[in-house]
């Protein structure tokens, strides 16, 4: 199952209901026993899904009738990282083991199947000009940049699994933040990414908590309340930035004009 998410303007945000701003820039639903879901967008082509294998294995799909091409990866890259149990990717038939928000990184023009009975992996592919090999990314070994403060209810730990150094990509960067207990503001102050699409994908949260996912251009923002791994589609021209009402975390992608994870316009609180 997929579904395809045109492109917005900016303006748009600032006349739409709730309803409209939900159908446009908030993903749900992708994490079903037994099945792969995944949903298109056109800004900068991205695509992000979840797999939860259960007792069986999945095959990651071509979804020829949207992508175009006979494989997923024909003309693409995949990073993925794991939100549930223990499990493994198999990547042209080697077996990656992951746990718990541990990353793989897949090159483009290899074949995916995901299995393991309490994972659930939530993966976001873009298109690459290139290919280049695939990496297992644990998140025991990745060092975290420790960011913001208790003071600003904003401390967090930044883990930078795929970010324009270190491992080479053709466009995709990702990785994980996790909120530290008693903050709740990820991302603050907010910025724009002129030249990129981003992706949040808020995980580790409650059945209780949400997310309230601050978006839109600066002086005209709006909002989404967003729960358990729900992901939301941030266009270039919007900022984000959120709070929590308990522990979470959340997995960030993007993909575009420029691979430089500090390429970054920077927006004060007071233009808000």
């Amino acid at each position: 199952m997929i579904q395809v998410r045109y492109s917005s303007a900016p303006t748009s945000a600032e006349t739409a209901t709730t309803a409209d701003l939900r159908d446009s820039f908030l993903v749900q639903d992708l994490f079903v026993e037994g099945e792969v879901r995944a949903t298109y967008t056109h800004e900068d082509r991205l695509l992000v899904g979840g797999a939860v294998p259960g007792t069986g294995q999945l095959d990651l799909p071509a979804w020829t009738e949207v992508l175009g091409t006979e494989t997923h990866l024909a003309g693409r890259e995949l990073g993925i990282i794991n939100v549930g149990g223990a499990g493994h990717v198999l990547v042209d038939g080697d077996k990656h083991e992951l746990e718990h928000l541990d990353g793989l990184f897949v090159g483009r023009g290899s074949e995916v199947a995901f299995a393991g009975t309490e994972a659930a992996f939530y993966f976001v592919s873009a298109p690459a000009h290139a290919s280049y090999p695939s990496q297992l990314l644990s998140h025991s070994e990745v060092e975290p940049v420790a960011l913001g403060s208790s003071d600003a209810a904003n401390e967090r730990s930044l883990f930078r699994y795929a970010w324009g150094q270190e491992l080479q990509t053709a466009v995709l960067q990702f990785g994980v933040t996790v909120i530290a207990n008693g903050s709740v503001w990820n991302t603050f102050p907010p910025h724009l990414h002129p030249r990129r699409t981003e992706i949040y994908c808020y995980v580790d949260l409650a059945e209780d908590d949400r997310v309230f996912h601050f978006m839109g251009q600066p002086g005209s923002t709006r909002h989404l309340v967003v729960g358990n791994r729900e992901a939301v589609i941030s266009p270039p021209w919007s900022i984000h930035s959120g709070a929590g009402t308990g522990s979470y975390a959340f997995i960030w992608a993007m993909a575009g004009e420029n691979n430089v994870y500090t390429d970054l316009s920077p927006v004060a609180v007071e233009d808000l």
